[in-house]
Parts: structure tokens; sequence; C-alpha cells
């Protein structure tokens, strides 16, 4: 009589799916691989090679009797950027009004951020957190055409000024740093409230009781802390203003990098001076971030 195999002692069969899950889970470092593979592989793909074609197409140059693109390897673009005073006007006065947004953006948001985080219930933060961010729900052009309606000659802010016997500022340098200024706002809150929230309480009562007036207090106590937080903000801001090219178009008749670069892609077809045009952002981007390295913005983060 032969004996029947018991159902029960037979080893269930496993899948290549149960297979590989296994083999998965004695190796993490190559689970963590798989999972960064195709971000990594994007950002390698699309930013990376992005930039290595700029700055490859910045060592070109323009046949200026056939106006095509010679692909040979020079330093005639960015000599030119060097030696011509206009375009070294152009970026001065980027950066400049880079710069001036960014401390701009800074003082608004700093007590902003400071009441949000520490003196406002949580129902007051809530309703101000929605007021900082509702304007990044509208459309960028959008608001710039409505900064361009306030402070167009007719506009209502020449109307509020007039009975005072002042004007507005109507277009140029300061309507620009104005529009930037409003633009980016919430991008300097948002990492400044975060960095804010994560000071203790009893920090600052601590200060407090050793005879730490506000001021000290906020030198010594909460700007230290909270300095990475404003550095953070200030990279949006900052790197914002330098690659902007539409707001100056309409609320300004002078140029900024961004017009420049545009006007030679789309314009002039010089695709060699608009890529080495572009990559001065980059290199003040690049300065910047080791000046705020090197003052120990990054040390905390």
């Amino acid at each position: 009589m032969s004996s029947v195999p018991d159902a029960a002692q037979t080893p269930p069969r496993v899948g290549p799916g149960r297979r590989l899950a296994s083999f998965l889970h004695r190796r993490p470092k190559l689970q963590l691989s798989l999972l960064l593979a195709g971000p990594l592989g994007w950002l390698v793909l699309a930013y990376l090679g992005s930039l290595a074609v700029l700055f490859t197409a910045a060592f070109w140059r323009l046949d200026p009797f056939t106006a095509e693109i010679i692909h040979d390897y020079s330093f005639a673009n960015f000599r030119t950027l060097w030696e011509n005073d206009v375009y070294r006007a152009i970026t001065q006065r980027t950066v400049g009004i880079a710069a001036a947004v960014t401390v701009t953006d800074a003082l608004l948001a700093f007590p902003i951020a400071f009441y949000m985080a520490k003196v406002a219930s949580s129902r007051t933060r809530a309703v101000l957190l929605i007021a900082v961010l509702m304007p990044l729900w509208a459309s960028y052009l959008v608001k710039v055409y409505a900064w361009r309606i306030i402070l167009q000659e007719s506009g209502p802010l020449n109307w509020l000024l007039n009975p005072f016997g002042l004007d507005g500022p109507g277009f140029g340098n300061v309507a620009t740093w104005l529009v930037f200024s409003y633009l980016w706002l919430p991008y300097m809150i948002l990492p400044v409230y975060a960095g804010l929230e994560r000071i203790p309480g009893s920090l600052l009562e601590a200060s407090a009781d050793l005879g730490g007036r506000a001021p000290r207090t906020f030198l010594r106590v909460v700007l230290p802390i909270a300095f990475p937080a404003v550095v953070a903000g200030s990279i949006f801001t900052f790197s914002l203003t330098l690659g902007d090219y539409i707001t100056p178009q309409l609320v300004s008749s002078t140029q900024f990098i961004g017009n420049v670069v545009y006007t030679n892609v789309g314009v002039a077809n010089n695709l060699p001076l608009a890529a080495a045009f572009a990559t001065v952002p980059v290199a003040v981007m690049i300065l910047y971030l080791l000046g705020a390295r090197r003052a120990g913005a990054f040390e905390s983060l």
C-alpha cells in the first residue's frame, strides 16, 4: 500500500517576485541604489546634461557673415562680456537688484516669521500661513501685470500719492526691486519661519532670566540659530532674481541678464553669446554659496 505524502509537509513554491524581495532584503545598500537610480538619472541627464551643453555652447562662436554657429572653442564670448561696458553694467545691475531684493525680503520676513513662530496662537498661525501661501497660488504673470497697473502713471499708487504732492516710482529699477521683493517674499518667510520654530522657548526665557534684553537676545541667540534658515531663503530670492527676465521687461526699460540671454536666443540668434552670459548667474551663485558655507550657514542644516 503506497503512502500519500502529507500536503502540509510540501514546501510552498517560491515565485520570482518573492525571490527578488528576499534577495533585496539581504542587501539594503542595493535597495537604496535602486531607489535613487531614477531621480539621480533624471538629475544627471536633464539638469547636469543641460548645464554641460550650456557650458560647451559658451565656447562656440557665431560666424559674422553667415550667422552660422561654428563649433570650435575659444574664449571670445567671455572676452566680449568682459571688455564691453554694457554687459558689465547689466551684470552689476542684475546682481545689485538681486542683493537688494534679498536684503529687503529678509528684513520683512523676519518679524512676520517670528510672530508666526513664537507669538501667534495656533489659529492665528494657520491664518497667517494661508496668507503667506496664497500669493503662490496666483499666476506669476497676473501678479506682475497687477503691479504694472499699480505703478503706471494713471495707476492707483499715483492716485493715492498725488494729494500729498508725491509721485510713485514709475517704471524702472525701483519698480523692479518692488515687484521682485513682493514676488519672492513667501520664499523667504517660510524657511525663516521653519528655522525660528525650532528654537525652544526655554532658550529665550533663559536669556531673559540672565538679563538679556530683546536686542541682545536677538543678536546673540535668535539670529545665530536662524541664520541657516535666512541663508536658505536668500538662495531662493537671490537666484530667482538673477534669472528672471519677465518682470524687468514689464515694469522697467532697463536690461537684465535674463533679457539679454532671451534676446540673443530668440531675436539675434546668437546662441554662443547667450550661453556665455547665462553662465554668469551660475558663477555668481557658486560664489554666493561658497561665501555662505564659509560663514557657517550650512553647518547646522
